[in-house]
């Protein structure tokens, strides 16, 4: 009690983001009553009638459902694999260019991706990959045939991807670039003198020097493994490609305000949170197993 009215102007800062915690992210979790309640529209906004595990039993027999959801977890997977590395080896990279007006303009050109609307991004991605697009214009000056991108399901997991990598890249690598600067000189001067050459000092200096960011980033990026992003999709699919594009949470936005069902809607999103929790939890316990390093 002593600190706090020592400090009492500090701790006053923490007034509107604790308002703000309240009113928009654990007041909604009070909604999630009516996943176990029927929700009539007009109605209470915790339920009518109390159903219990109606609606997981509905999308648990749903083959629709399951369908989605191995689309939503092959999508989390690939960004994983693709889009996380990705960030790390371009701060590496970066890391070993010596002009400094050379590094400074690569930053600012990959920073500006992840600046731009999603709408404008989808947009792009959808005049590039056009029959008529620039993409096609290489492939009919190549092969003489032009390819419907976004009418064909196989090609729509490749395209997201791409476009992830290219947004997130250079805003991704801003973390690893600022934790490659708290490493210590004379730990490469020491490898120098044993004879280490680039390869060996980021390989037994750098990436060791960087791992308790990498395994954060990677424990907090598996609680959104199932939340891939859904203002993209939602701007890129089509019922052409729903086969590879439709997940989890564009099947909500179907389910629960396409078609009213808000109680089904909130059981699946509810599952989902459950399936993060327990990502989150795995991984920060395999993480504190195998490399000492966790976040609790």
């Amino acid at each position: 009690m002593s600190l706090l009215r020592k400090d009492w102007q500090l701790y006053s800062l923490l007034i509107l983001p604790l308002i703000y915690l309240i009113i928009f992210k654990y007041g909604p979790m009070l909604g999630n009553v009516i996943a176990f309640r029927r929700f009539v529209p007009g109605g209470s906004i915790f339920g009518e009638k109390w159903v219990g595990l109606r609606y997981f039993k509905m999308f648990i027999e749903d083959p629709t459902f399951w369908r989605i959801f191995g689309n939503t977890m092959i999508l989390g997977a690939l960004t994983l694999v693709f889009t996380f590395p990705v960030p790390i080896i371009f701060a590496l990279l970066l890391n070993e260019v010596k002009s400094k007006r050379f590094k400074k303009f690569v930053q600012t050109a990959s920073y500006l991706p992840h600046f731009l609307s999603i709408v404008i991004v989808a947009g792009m991605i959808l005049q590039l990959t056009a029959v008529n697009g620039s993409i096609n214009g290489l492939v009919t000056f190549f092969t003489g045939e032009a390819i419907p991108f976004m009418q064909r399901a196989e090609w729509f997991r490749t395209i997201y991807i791409t476009s992830e990598i290219w947004q997130g890249m250079g805003w991704g690598a801003i973390l690893y670039l600022a934790a490659l600067t708290t490493i210590d000189d004379s730990l490469y001067e020491a490898a120098r003198i044993d004879g280490a050459n680039r390869w060996k000092q980021t390989l037994y200096v750098t990436i060791p020097g960087i791992l308790p960011t990498i395994v954060t980033l990677l424990i907090l990026n598996m609680g959104n493994f199932l939340a891939v992003g859904f203002e993209k999709i939602l701007l890129l699919y089509n019922p052409l490609n729903y086969q590879t594009s439709d997940v989890v949470s564009t099947y909500l936005y179907r389910i629960g305000l396409e078609s009213s069902n808000f109680s089904y809607a909130t059981a699946i999103g509810l599952f989902e949170s459950i399936i993060g929790l327990v990502l989150v939890f795995s991984v920060n316990a395999i993480s504190r197993r195998l490399t000492q390093r966790s976040l609790w």
